[in-house]
């Protein structure tokens, strides 16, 4: 099979979503991502379905209970799971969150990392460990967080950085993610985004979020993508180059319809970019 291409507008790819996308898959979805925690190991019609369509797209896999900044060893057990699901796949990319989630049981939750240059070390050489395993390169998504810790040394621009600089790994920029600790912790969203590598964006999400307050933002993934948001990919966009983004949606799973309004946006938005410099758009298996 030809390598696969990750570039354009992707989607992610919900069982509520297979018996609509079994019938036509809208031409402005150019990829679809995936949980792979909640694939592995899943066999019959599932897992055929699965197959048929990784089998024709490129899929992303992003995980979500790696808990990269946890205190307890890795769960390298599960990264041996995840490789051979890349693998039969044929995953293009797969991301984590610069979060964890696990300590002595599941969290349920997406909790900070404290901003700290002996947690730039320890996550950092997590990474190392994870690419080490996986055999590939992996992008590390700035995630949405409510608290500060009180230990903090550096803002969560300068952590980012630096945990990608030791890590040496690539950064999925959650444009949502942005805007949501934007608000809940009071600085310029498009500040905040300049300030990311632009050598080392090769992924990007759009999200719905709750507004809790008017100072407070709960990241949702339950709604529609709102307009400040919309600006700031654009914004994005303009800063850093057309690199491949996916709509994601969790809760309140709309028809596809819908859905593929939003990622018709993303796919004209890219079209309509005004960045003339370097740009990320393609990412090879």
């Amino acid at each position: 099979m030809n390598a696969k291409h990750l570039t354009g507008a992707g989607l992610g790819f919900r069982r509520e979503l297979i018996p609509e996308l079994k019938s036509v898959v809208p031409a402005a979805i150019s990829f679809f991502e995936i949980a792979p925690e909640n694939w592995i190991d899943i066999g019959g019609l599932p897992g055929r379905e699965l197959r048929s369509f990784t089998e024709r797209y490129p899929f992303v896999c992003h995980g979500l209970s790696l808990s990269i900044g946890s205190p307890l060893p890795l769960d390298e057990v599960l990264l041996h799971k995840i490789r051979q699901f890349l693998d039969q796949h044929q995953a293009v990319l797969y991301t984590e969150h610069l979060s964890y989630c696990f300590d002595g049981g599941h969290l349920y939750d997406l909790l900070p990392i404290p901003f700290t240059g002996d947690a730039v070390k320890y996550v950092a050489a997590r990474i190392r460990r994870v690419q080490d395993i996986l055999e590939r390169r992996i992008a590390i998504e700035n995630a949405s967080f409510y608290l500060c810790a009180p230990i903090n040394e550096m803002n969560e621009i300068d952590f980012i950085r630096a945990v990608l600089t030791e890590a040496d790994c690539d950064l999925h920029l959650d444009v949502n993610n942005v805007y949501v600790n934007s608000v809940n912790h009071a600085y310029d969203p498009v500040d905040f985004i300049r300030a990311m590598p632009t050598e080392r964006i090769v992924y990007m999400h759009m999200a719905g979020h709750y507004h809790a307050a008017e100072d407070l933002i709960i990241d949702s993934h339950g709604a529609d993508v709102i307009d400040p948001v919309w600006s700031l990919l654009d914004e994005t966009y303009h800063i850093h180059g057309v690199t491949p983004t996916l709509l994601e949606r969790d809760f309140n799973i709309p028809s596809l319809s819908k859905l593929k309004q939003e990622v018709e946006r993303i796919a004209q938005m890219q079209t309509q970019s005004t960045y003339t410099g370097y740009s990320h758009a393609h990412y090879n298996s």
